[in-house]
């Protein structure tokens, strides 16, 4: 490792002899604090950065101090138009006739009046590092260096390109705020802020990524996030030791309890009045700069078949639907499975008429039910994947007439019989109805585990199946809450809000498995 330091020290001072030649480069083997010379200080910046075609060094002079200056700043990242009215325009202008200061007064208190009188900027820090220095540049920030100051005037001049407010894709309701994160992570908390209006709600900053740094934020509300929650959060994001971190589904597989388990034990959402419903039961959330996926913790299994509609409106509509959701996952998850056991090992078990029906359809057909039912789960979850990676106009061809034609087809030639079908439809058309995307391909992964099951011990190695399953969930925990829960530990208040949603007047405490500091939802 020491070694490895050593050589890149000297690659970047051969550059950047190579690129300012006329400069005397200083050590880089220094502490990496500003030392108040200005060129050594600018060489050492020059030096750190290295030779970037995006990064602007620009010297100037400051009004008729004749002290030297420079700003440092990244194309794209920073506001030029900004930078050129507040900061270039005012101190390279003669302010000592505006503020009526003679010039020997400016030079002994230039960095107070610049900072408190002349820059007409919100955010001013300063920094006497090159390592902070860098890093600030580097997120959009304006680093502004003067003759014989050893502090760095970082100025916040960020300009990031940012998407409209949209409403998520993703997770369309009927009913419902039309509104979705976005990528830049001070939109997300500002929308965040819009929906709760919570003087309570905590935001934690902290940057994850070791060589490409990006700004994560632990979200909480005050007096009802049990801290303990809050504080294993932010210990499993501190050991996360990754060179950059893209987007939150790596945050995600970092800081699950069992990364072998299928089921997803964190869940992600764009909606912003789905994480603020989230905190307010005591959960935490947490936002990664650079993309609109928000993160929830800890989480349950019912939670993923819940939407945020099912709370919009009545309750025995939403309990309804929401039923219907369970169905659709036991019908995604054992469908083809039930149906295999059924045709193979127990035919006594369906009625007679039905059975001849089915034993008629299958006539012809050379495959096992097993066989059978592979090619089709198989065809179908290859039209599922063609049709989202394609643009959405085709997508969409291809998914309704790729899956029309390619039944009828092997219907016809005799490969699969067309009960087969049916049920292959019915479970694709099931796990369309999960809301949680996550949780409907950990569904679809285990539903080929089921068939297996089925085609080797019939019903026995279904109930076995979903009993190995069921024992899984309730030994799985997330963040410390039981991943089964409300079923598995019973809590009679948490069936309220399980299978069937109660009407909210009955809804008068929080979930006791979060732990929260106010159980009471109404006071």
């Amino acid at each position: 490792m020491r070694w490895w330091k050593s050589k890149t020290r000297r690659i970047k001072r051969q550059s950047a002899e190579q690129s300012y030649p006329n400069h005397p480069v200083p050590s880089l083997d220094t502490t990496g604090f500003m030392s108040g010379s200005f060129e050594q200080d600018l060489d050492m910046i020059k030096a750190e950065i290295g030779d970037q075609a995006d990064v602007n060094f620009r010297e100037f002079e400051i009004g008729r101090t004749g002290l030297r200056a420079a700003i440092v700043f990244i194309d794209g990242l920073s506001d030029k138009e900004l930078i050129d009215q507040h900061i270039m325009k005012v101190l390279m202008a003669d302010f000592s006739k505006e503020y009526k200061i003679e010039i020997s007064k400016i030079e002994n208190h230039l960095s107070d009046l610049i900072k408190k009188q002349i820059l007409s900027i919100s955010t001013i820090t300063e920094v006497n590092h090159i390592n902070s220095l860098v890093q600030e540049v580097l997120m959009g920030a304006t680093a502004l260096l003067i003759e014989g100051s050893q502090e760095v005037f970082m100025l916040g001049t960020a300009k990031g390109n940012r998407r409209n407010i949209e409403e998520p894709a993703s997770e369309a309701l009927v009913r419902g705020p039309r509104v979705g994160f976005t990528e830049s992570l001070s939109t997300n908390t500002s929308l965040l802020r819009q929906q709760g209006r919570n003087q309570n709600l905590s935001l934690i900053h902290s940057q994850v990524g070791k060589r490409s740094k990006k700004s994560l934020v632990i979200a909480y509300v005050k007096e009802l996030a049990d801290q303990e929650i809050v504080k294993e959060v932010q210990k499993r994001i501190q050991k996360m030791d990754m060179d950059a971190v893209p987007e939150s589904g790596y945050v995600e597989q970092m800081i699950e309890d069992n990364y072998l388990s299928p089921f997803p034990q964190v869940q992600s959402t764009e909606r912003p009045d789905r994480v603020m419903a989230a905190l307010m039961e005591g959960r935490v959330a947490i936002l990664l700069d650079g993309t609109p996926f928000v993160l929830i913790v800890p989480v349950t299994f019912s939670m993923l078949l819940q939407s945020p509609e099912d709370y919009y409106e009545r309750w025995m509509a939403g309990s309804l639907v929401r039923m219907l959701r369970f169905g659709a996952a036991m019908a995604s998850l054992l469908g083809p499975a039930l149906y295999i056991s059924f045709i193979s090992f127990h035919p006594g078990l369906i009625p007679s008429e039905l059975v001849v029906s089915i034993t008629g359809s299958r006539v012809g057909v050379p495959f096992p039910s097993l066989i059978e039912a592979l090619i089709m789960e198989i065809a179908i979850e290859i039209m599922r994947e063609a049709g989202l990676r394609l643009p959405k106009p085709v997508g969409q061809t291809i998914g309704i007439v790729g899956g029309l034609i390619i039944g009828e087809a092997a219907v016809q030639a005799g490969i699969v019989s067309p009960i087969m079908v049916i049920v292959v439809a019915v479970t694709a058309i099931s796990s369309f109805a999960i809301p949680q995307y996550s949780a409907g391909i950990s569904l679809r992964m285990l539903r080929f585990v089921a068939m297996f099951c089925a085609a080797m011990f019939g019903l026995y190695g279904v109930i076995m199946f979903f009993l190995m399953i069921a024992s899984h969930a309730v030994k799985l925990k997330s963040f410390g809450v039981p991943y089964a829960a409300p079923a598995v530990p019973y809590r009679f208040n948490d069936w309220k809000d399980f299978v069937v949603r109660m009407p909210l007047l009955m809804m008068k405490r929080r979930p006791k498995m979060l732990r929260p500091e106010n159980t009471k939802r109404k006071e």
